[in-house]
């Protein structure tokens, strides 16, 4: 469950995340692990220096993780998925020359598609890469890649360069107050910021610590191959424009570097390992996509399942889950944001709504009033460029918030924010009823199947098919091994 403090900074809109931290769903291991613990993530524990780890990286590290964990959405809880990278992480650090150094492994739960590190042996990777993966082999290349990056110190070098502060605390300012209405999070890409020489130097580097490792050296080209293909299936969907695809190019150069550096390597005899069956098996029933918890968008309306409300934008929005937040935009000239605030119970909301934290607001045109049993106020506000309806309401004991902005003012418009703030209201069984759980199904190919016959099994998915060949790695036509794992998604 996340939730947004809201503060006044500048007379402008401030926001900055807070995350109830869950202890499940991050693994801690040092070296070779065996069944790995787990670890709770505390933003107020003191600094320690893990075991093989320099004090500096340590400060870093232990600094940024309970925000990089609000940041993503928080932990994605996985017992199987965190076994696996364990043991592979474990792997690799011994090949690394780094078997007695400490590292947490996180899962976060976000379809974006993304893994980086940190110093201080902070290792991450999202529900969405580990479902774009088809073997052990292409995960390991993924980690080995961002563990070379803390061993060459490029993690700290980034640090070094970008105050902590910048990463969740100026996770949003001028909410709808840019001349171009756009709500944007550019705190994932500072996280992953490397230049174009040391994205190379990783890919070098991960490759031989893979290599040595025991895995297949081409998976690294295999999987950037993979993620080409899904940044141009994902280039339409602005919840991907901010991850691993825009920070970590999948070029056709860079992948021709990737091969020829698996040619050069000493593969051991046998060949690397791949593994694809222990993976499948690990992945088998992966959430896939938005979170439920993170709220259910159909069409103009968002249920929220965990703190059980729902609301419905007017036609012409199109709804989408951010940071700690939903948006929606209507063409180029409508904007709307909802999120929540945490408001002290004694507090007015029509004094919070007065409190400064709005720009341009007219006071005079601050009302209270009730809507579906809840206390309300609303408000309007005017900027150069922007009209402003601001409605504020209090629901178990939150302060939620939803701010329309629109370039031209109309009665449209206003009907349309009062409307909105009429439709909130808590959730029913019928409400509930219609979310649906979407997860990765692992299904063994039978004599007779082929790439074709099993995409139609995605086919009532939208662009179900495309996403089909695409998380397998296949092309129309392809052939596939009788007895061998895919993926499809399913809707339960």
């Amino acid at each position: 469950m996340t939730m947004l403090r809201a503060f006044g900074r500048h007379g402008r809109i401030g926001l900055v995340l807070a995350m109830l931290l869950l202890p499940a769903g991050c693994v801690e291991l040092t070296g070779n692990p065996g069944i790995p613990g787990s670890t709770a993530a505390n933003a107020g524990s003191p600094v320690d220096t893990p075991t093989g780890q320099d004090a500096e990286d340590a400060v870093i590290g232990q600094r940024e993780h309970p925000r990089i964990i609000a940041t993503y959405g928080g932990i994605y809880a996985d017992r199987p998925a965190e076994i696996m990278l364990a043991h592979i992480v474990g792997r690799l650090l011994t090949a690394a020359g780094q078997p007695n150094t400490q590292y947490t492994i996180t899962v976060l739960d976000t379809a974006d598609v993304n893994a980086f590190a940190l110093p201080g042996g902070y290792i991450y990777v999202t529900r969405g890469i580990l479902a774009l993966a088809n073997d052990t082999s292409e995960i390991a290349a993924v980690l080995a890649h961002e563990i070379a990056h803390v061993v060459l110190h490029h993690a700290r070098a980034r640090s070094n360069r970008q105050h902590a502060d910048q990463v969740v605390d100026k996770v949003m300012t001028n909410v709808l107050g840019s001349s171009e209405a756009q709500m944007q999070v550019k705190s994932r890409l500072s996280m992953a910021a490397f230049s174009q020489q040391q994205e190379l130097e990783a890919d070098q580097k991960g490759i031989d610590i893979a290599t040595e490792a025991g895995y297949d050296p081409f998976a690294a080209a295999r999987f950037l191959s993979a993620m080409g293909r899904f940044s141009k299936f994902s280039s339409g969907d602005a919840s991907q424009a901010d991850d691993f695809l825009s920070s970590h190019p999948s070029t056709p150069d860079r992948i021709q570097k990737a091969t020829a550096l698996a040619r050069a390597a000493v593969i051991p005899a046998g060949g690397g390992e791949k593994d694809r069956e222990a993976y499948m098996s690990a992945i088998d029933g992966l959430s896939f996509g938005a979170s439920p918890q993170q709220g259910t968008i159909l069409g103009q309306r968002y249920i929220q399942p965990a703190l059980k409300f729902t609301f419905t934008v007017p036609d012409g929005y199109r709804l989408q889950n951010a940071q700690g937040a939903v948006v929606g935009v209507a063409g180029d000239a409508e904007a709307v944001r909802f999120d929540s605030a945490e408001v002290p119970q004694s507090m007015s909301l029509t004094d919070y709504l007065k409190s400064g934290w709005i720009a341009g607001l007219d006071p005079s045109s601050v009302t209270a009033s009730t809507v579906n049993g809840m206390e309300t106020a609303t408000g309007i506000a005017k900027t150069d460029q922007w009209s402003f309806r601001v409605a504020v309401a209090r629901f178990s004991g939150q302060v939620v918030r939803f701010i329309f902005a629109a370039k031209a003012d109309s009665p449209r418009f206003d009907a349309g924010a009062v409307a909105t703030l009429k439709s909130f209201r808590p959730t029913d069984a019928a409400d509930l009823s219609q979310i649906r759980k979407v997860s990765v199904k692992v299904v063994v190919a039978r004599p007779g199947d082929s790439a074709d016959k099993l995409a139609q099994r995605m086919a009532a998915l939208s662009r179900g098919i495309d996403l089909f060949y695409i998380l397998n790695n296949l092309l129309p036509g392809d052939p596939v091994s009788v007895g061998q794992k895919y993926k499809i998604i399913t809707v339960d």
